[in-house]
């Protein structure tokens, strides 16, 4: 790696729900290259795809040298009890200079993780690199249900747009 300087940001919620000027918005059309030339797992996933998935994930890190985007990470928590995380890619050109380390440290401490009792990890890859970080194999979490494609009409609709927090009131009968 050159002497650049590596940046590493932390993704606001609001900047994927708009309204919001983060300091550096995350490039959807790098990170899609970036999963395509490291992630063959993440290869045919297209930005809407990564749109919906940052969206839905917190906290969101990211790591650049100037403009370029260089590496990535995400994940997901209910805040006490479980955390996962997800799609930890960094460039080819910079694995080994502790990057990807940087990236699931940062993601480890992000207070929507770091309070959970387990963090989970999705790899079938890489296991050695976790195990340095603090992970250990947990061979009895070993099932998946791996859904179909829905329907149009049984989509889950855009969650960005505002919603109001009561879709409807069902009055139930009273029991004596």
């Amino acid at each position: 790696m050159n002497n650049s300087r590596v940046v590493y940001q932390i993704h606001a919620p609001e900047e994927f729900r708009g309204g919001h000027s983060a300091a550096r918005r995350l490039d959807f059309e790098q990170l899609r290259r970036l999963f395509e030339l490291t992630a063959f797992w993440g290869r045919d996933r297209s930005i809407e795809q990564l749109q919906i998935a940052v969206r839905n994930s917190e906290p969101v890190v990211s790591a650049h040298i100037g403009d370029r985007l260089i590496g990535f990470a995400r994940a997901t928590s209910d805040g006490v009890y479980r955390a996962t995380i997800w799609d930890v890619i960094v460039h080819p050109d910079f694995q080994g200079a502790g990057i990807g380390r940087k990236l699931v440290e940062t993601v480890l401490s992000h207070p929507h993780v770091s309070h959970a009792e387990r963090v989970y990890l999705m790899t079938t890859h890489q296991q050695r690199f976790y195990e340095k970080v603090g992970f250990s194999v947990n061979p009895t979490t070993t099932m998946v249900l791996f859904n179909q494609e829905l329907p149009v009409s049984c989509q889950t609709p855009d969650l960005s747009a505002e919603r109001s927090p009561i879709a409807e009131v069902v009055e139930l009968p009273q029991t004596p």
